[in-house]
Formats: structure tokens, C-alpha cells, sequence
């Protein structure tokens, strides 16, 4: 069985790119099985999916923790340990990031001692919204057995119900990034199934709380602006305004909700109101003046100000 699992941030296309992958797989005659595996569901938070195929029936379920094929969709995750992006990584696994970067770059940052491949960016602004499709496109090479054709038709069934000016784009960069990695055609190969001693649970202990807490109410109609959705963080980005260099062009872009921005005195502030802890701020700060720090302490620290 090949185990791949795909990384990417939500509003990618991560759990799409799956879904074509398994597709084109099942269209060569793989028993396939796709699924996608979310934290919070919001845009710009980590999220991946895994895709099984193999010749037999697919009786594993769960987290894939030693894939044979990792995609990268968004590079911005790698150094976030909570995506997990390297989780299991070993010499037999290939890697494939959508990035400038070369490959080599790459290998030799993270210390890698497998197949380590780069996905260069091919598309312009208009087609950035079809990312996933083109990390697809480039996993689908790299698979043995997975012709042109099946990519492509695997993107039209997935991709049935858009415009076809949206799925011809689609379609162009999936296509584009099968043909780019030909040199690395059917690299990826099944590796050994896990031992029953691989199989594991991670518990987390949720503490009983007050029903006022747990069961909250809204009593008044029309209040959705006033949705405080940084009541969803874990982690809180945190400025260091001494470090910070005023380009608040880059960290604010990047923010998938806008709640980076200049305040009255000319610093880089962040509306926590709305701050949903994404954590995009941190990997592309270019001074790195933004660090990330546990919500329950800041919450601790606000308590003391106060």
C-alpha cells in the first residue's frame, strides 16, 4: 500500500487535491482511500489529508504517522510543529514542497536523507487559488501507474460543478505540474506496513466545566459582527516592537482575516478580537518580531496588566 498524506492551510484546496489524487488512483484500478483531517475549521488554520491506495482492500483508517509521499502545499508550515508536517519522515520518504527554494535548499535546512523535491511556482496571481489542484497534478507523477489522462479526468469529476473558466485553470496548472516532475515519474514506492506497536492514541484531558461555560446562549437576534472568533486561539502571535520594521504590508497580507494592521502611532498592531492564531504572521515576519506564545499565558499576563 502507498500511504501519502497532503499539508496545507484551509482555503488551499488541500482537501481537493486529495480527493483528485484518490480519484486519478481509483480511474488506473487502485483500492483507494482519501480523507481529509481538520483542526479548527478555519481559513488559513494547518490542515492535511491522507490518500491509501493499493492493489488489496484498504482495512487501515486514521493518521498516516510513516507516509511514503508527503505534499506540502503551503512551505510557511513546515516550521510550525502543530502541522506536523515531518511527523514519520524517513530516508524512504519523498518529499514535495510547493516552493521557490530548491530541493537542495530544503534538504539541507531540515536534514533530510531522502527524496526531497520542489514544486516552483508556475501560475500567475489569478491561479493561486489552484494550488491544490497543481500539488495533485505533481503527486500524481510522481506515483507509479498514474497516467496523464486519469489526472485529468479525475479533475473534471472533481471539479464538476465550477465555471469552466475555473476548471480550465484548474485543469492547466494540475496538468502543468504532472508534466514539470517527469525527470522523478513513479519515484514513490510502497514502503513496509506498520507494526501493531506503531498503532497509538493521543489523549487530551478536558476538564468538566460550569454549563455557563460550556453551554453558552445568544440572546439577541442580528449579533454575528460581533463574533469575537479570537476566542478560538490556542496560540497567540505577539509582537516585539523593537524588532518590528514597520512592514506591516507583509504580516497584514498574509493575515487570512485582515486583523493585522497600523495603529494611530504608527505600530504594528493586532485585533485579538479577531486573531484566530493561524500563526501565518510568525513563519513570514521577515525580521521574525512576531513570536507565538500558549493563549492560557497571555491570558495570565492580561490578567496581571489589569
Amino acid at each position: 500500500m502507498i500511504r501519502i498524506r497532503m499539508h496545507g492551510r484551509g482555503g488551499q484546496g488541500t482537501k481537493t487535491a486529495a480527493r483528485i489524487l484518490g480519484s486519478a488512483l481509483f480511474a488506473e484500478g487502485f483500492e483507494v482511500q482519501d480523507a481529509p483531517r481538520y483542526g479548527a475549521e478555519r481559513r488559513g488554520a494547518p490542515i492535511f489529508a491522507t490518500v491509501r491506495a493499493g492493489s488489496a482492500p484498504i482495512h487501515e483508517r486514521g493518521v498516516i504517522h510513516h507516509p511514503d509521499l508527503v505534499v506540502v502545499v503551503d512551505e510557511t508550515l513546515v516550521p510550525v510543529a502543530a502541522a506536523g508536517v515531518l511527523e514519520g519522515i524517513d530516508e524512504h520518504t519523498v518529499l514535495l514542497l510547493r516552493s521557490e527554494a530548491p530541493a537542495e535548499t530544503w534538504k539541507k535546512r531540515l536534514g533530510l536523507s531522502g527524496l526531497t523535491l520542489t514544486l516552483p511556482e508556475m501560475f500567475d496571481s489569478v491561479e493561486q487559488r489552484c494550488v491544490g489542484a497543481a500539488c495533485a497534478g505533481a503527486a500524481a507523477r510522481l506515483l507509479p501507474g498514474v497516467s496523464r489522462a486519469a489526472l485529468e479526468g479525475a479533475v473534471r469529476i472533481e471539479l464538476a460543478g465550477m465555471s469552466e473558466s475555473v476548471l480550465g485553470r484548474n485543469l492547466t496548472v494540475s496538468l502543468g505540474a504532472y508534466d514539470a516532475l517527469g525527470e522523478h515519474e513513479g519515484c514513490v514506492s510502497e514502503g513496509p506496513d506498520p507494526s501493531p506497536g506503531d498503532s497509538r492514541l493521543d489523549w487530551i484531558e478536558l476538564p468538566i466545566e460550569d454549563v455557563s461555560v460550556s453551554a453558552p446562549d445568544v440572546h439577541a437576534a442580528m449579533t454575528s459582527v460581533q463574533v469575537r472568533t479570537g476566542l478560538w486561539r490556542t496560540m497567540r502571535p505577539v509582537i516585539d516592537q523593537d524588532h518590528c520594521n514597520r512592514c506591516h504590508w507583509v504580516c497584514g497580507s498574509f493575515c487570512p482575516d485582515g486583523a493585522i494592521s497600523l495603529d494611530p502611532d504608527g505600530d504594528v498592531s493586532i485585533d485579538y478580537d479577531h486573531c484566530k492564531g493561524c500563526m501565518i504572521c510568525v513563519a513570514v515576519c521577515p525580521p521574525h518580531a512576531i513570536r507565538a506564545i500558549p493563549e492560557s499565558r497571555a491570558c495570565e499576563n492580561d490578567e496581571a496588566v489589569r
